[in-house]
């Protein structure tokens, strides 16, 4: 799963001579599109939590550039550029989750991780997503192979708003899924699904009642994976908007956290 979420994951590539903007702005998720692996991994080893260290939310930073780009190897400066935006996405991480974003409330970086050893016993190659995108925690080196943003808001930047709760609640009980992406080397293991049931379990602590998240309109592989964790379609881009903005059209998709009252 590479790209699962509109804002700021999915269905359009950036090369490193298009826009720096920051990755809050990009595509949704797409977690399950492009390869099986050839070995899956240890369910047991695998920790989806939120990310609070400075290191782990570097590490996410790292993979969301990994994600959301597409570069050229020719590339003039292409490691500098690279550590460009991640410097970027990492600041825009800890603003967010610092609660100095204006217009949101909590935000929270949900990170899955395996440990590094892990990768020892893989029978494919991950040596840029274990330099890229390693921490360590408690003494150990782990690798953030997942990552997405639970944003406690009522919109975000550019893109339509959710319609529930209505009236009284809309400002506290509602948050959007965003930057939702998988490292390609592990799509298919399930990590787009742990990720989401994770954010729903947050979500349902924060007290928020729906959850919500943007895909673009022909993510196939995002949509499925949404529709699984029992989102529904709740509203459309404006084909207009969509243009204006320079991306695809993206999907609203609704979900109702059980057991929240307002």
């Amino acid at each position: 799963m590479a790209l699962l979420s509109s804002p700021r994951p999915l269905p359009t590539h950036f090369s490193a001579s298009t826009s720096t903007s920051l990755l809050v702005r990009r595509r949704p998720i797409t977690a399950c599109q492009v390869c099986t692996p050839k070995q899956p991994l240890h369910e047991s080893t695998l920790n989806v939590a939120e990310g609070f260290a400075e290191d782990e939310l570097w590490a996410a930073a790292c993979l969301r550039v990994r994600s959301f780009y597409q570069f050229k190897p020719t590339t003039f400066g292409l490691q500098d550029h690279k550590k460009f935006l991640a410097e970027r996405e990492f600041e825009a991480i800890k603003e967010r989750v610092g609660g100095k974003r204006k217009g949101f409330g909590r935000v929270s970086c949900i990170n899955a991780t395996v440990p590094l050893s892990q990768f020892s016993s893989l029978s494919f190659p991950a040596d840029d997503l274990c330099a890229s995108c390693k921490f360590t925690d408690n003494g150990e080196d782990r690798v953030v192979v997942g990552t997405l943003d639970l944003n406690q808001c009522v919109s975000l930047p550019d893109e339509i708003a959710g319609r529930r709760p209505e009236a009284i609640g809309a400002d506290f009980a509602r948050a959007y899924l965003s930057n939702v992406c998988v490292a390609k080397e592990l799509h298919r293991n399930g990590l787009g699904h742990a990720l989401v049931a994770k954010s729903k379990l947050v979500a349902r602590d924060w007290g928020i009642s729906d959850l919500y998240v943007h895909v673009a309109v022909d993510n196939e592989p995002a949509k499925q994976l949404y529709m699984k964790s029992g989102f529904v379609y709740e509203s459309d881009e404006p084909a207009w908007q969509a243009r204006f903005l320079d991306r695809p059209r993206r999907l609203l998709l609704w979900f109702g956290i059980p057991g929240v009252q307002l």
